[in-house]
């Protein structure tokens, strides 16, 4: 048995960063989750929805990477999307092997739906965390994310 003394001390989890973004997206995803489970449609298909609808017809790996989705696990996900009448998939131009994903009415329609209630829940978070804050945190989100760790 090791004792306890002798060990390694960990940062306490109160301040570990990687906890602390969990907690925080949990806090973040539960109220969109709840508004996502009226049309049954999970978060990452609403992440995959709102990647094409910014952006326009995208290829695979871009709304992957957009997404915050492995390739493998879109792949599924779009195959579902599909079957679902959410998006349609043609082959590239340049590249027949490589698809290209366009939202279809029916997944505009899920946008549409949902579009009001989650500008107004990410309004109402931006207020009660202050603007300036606000934007200081996605600033240096955006600045860890792109760290070489």
């Amino acid at each position: 048995m090791i004792d306890k003394t002798d060990a390694v001390q960990l940062r306490s989890t109160k301040r570990s960063l990687p906890i602390a973004l969990l907690r925080a997206r949990e806090t973040l995803m539960a109220p969109v989750r709840e508004m996502l489970s009226q049309s049954q449609i999970s978060e990452q298909k609403w992440r995959v929805l709102r990647v094409i609808h910014e952006d326009g017809p995208l290829e695979q790996t871009t709304i992957a990477e957009r997404a915050c989705l492995l390739l493998p696990s879109l792949t599924r996900i779009l195959r579902a999307m599909e079957q679902d009448g959410f998006v349609s998939r043609v082959p590239g131009e340049t590249d027949r092997r490589k698809s290209v994903v366009t939202i279809t009415p029916q997944g505009m329609e899920i946008i549409q739906r949902h579009a009001s209630e989650s500008n107004a829940l990410f309004e109402r978070l931006e207020r009660e965390f202050g603007p300036q804050d606000w934007d200081t945190l996605l600033e240096l989100l955006n600045r860890l994310r792109k760290m070489d760790v």
